[in-house]
């Protein structure tokens, strides 16, 4: 007996297209808005809908990323400095104020500075936040 068993697999292929019209594409929004909220619920137990996540998710991501209602917010979203992203989330959920990372970047003009991007924080601040904030230098690139 083949580990491939292309007729069983052949079969399952067609139980998948049948059961899940949206495997090749989302072809509307309403789709879309169901998919999302399926993704919602199945979240809640990832380890035993995996493999469904797995499958629902590329198709999510491809519809997200060439959806013409989706161009303004990823055109958005792909002007953002992550760096910046990353001070913004760390002052955030710290409840930190500017002068409170005068040990890492300087003082408050130096923080407003490269907030409104009129500076870039070099990589002496990028290694001061990682360490102090315990994360990894990539999340700011």
């Amino acid at each position: 007996m083949s580990i491939m068993n292309v007729e069983v697999m052949q079969e399952v292929s067609r139980q998948i297209e049948a059961t899940m019209p949206w495997i090749h594409g989302i072809t509307s929004r309403k789709q879309y808005d169901e998919l999302i909220e399926l993704m919602d619920s199945l979240v809640e137990d990832y380890d035993a809908n995996q493999t469904l996540i797995d499958l629902m998710f590329p198709v999510i991501e491809q519809y997200e990323s060439k959806g013409e209602e989706f161009q303004a917010f990823n055109a958005h979203i792909d002007s953002i400095n992550p760096a910046v992203s990353m001070l913004r989330l760390i002052i955030d959920q710290n409840g930190l104020t500017q002068s409170d990372l005068k040990a890492e970047i300087g003082g408050k003009s130096s923080v407003s500075m490269i907030l409104s991007g009129q500076r870039s924080m070099t990589l002496q601040h990028i290694r001061a936040l990682s360490a102090r904030f315990n994360i990894p230098t990539y999340m700011f690139v």
